[in-house]
């Protein structure tokens, strides 16, 4: 018999894979962060939130909704203009947020170039 639905699913459209580990996914978000611009967008945008979130801990709650929209901004900059391509956020939140971190402390400890 043929494939159920949920294996049928597993490659819905051509070159989108369902991750189900974030090891698996995290060489694909490498791939679509290829451009030194982008990532440095990325990397200045996932600082930011950091000091976003400290900020909003110790100087005004206004600051946790700042963390989003510099964290979103700069990185779909990244992608829009200089990756021309989709973030992975819209199909991938959660492992895309963690490649965003993962990326980030990668480069400030110089395990990846800036």
């Amino acid at each position: 018999m043929g494939q159920n639905a949920d294996q049928a699913g597993e490659h819905r459209a051509a070159g989108e894979e369902r991750y189900r580990t974030f090891a698996d996914f995290y060489p694909f978000y490498l791939s679509e962060h290829l451009n030194h611009t982008s990532r440095r967008l990325h990397v200045v945008g996932t600082g930011l939130v950091i000091v976003s979130l400290v900020m909003g801990f110790t100087v005004s709650p206004w600051f946790f909704l700042a963390a989003p929209l510099v964290g979103y901004g700069f990185a779909w900059v990244g992608h829009f203009v200089f990756e021309k391509n989709r973030p992975a956020t819209f199909s991938y939140p959660l492992y895309s947020l963690m490649g965003d971190f993962r990326l980030f402390f990668e480069t400030v400890a110089a395990r990846r170039p800036w």
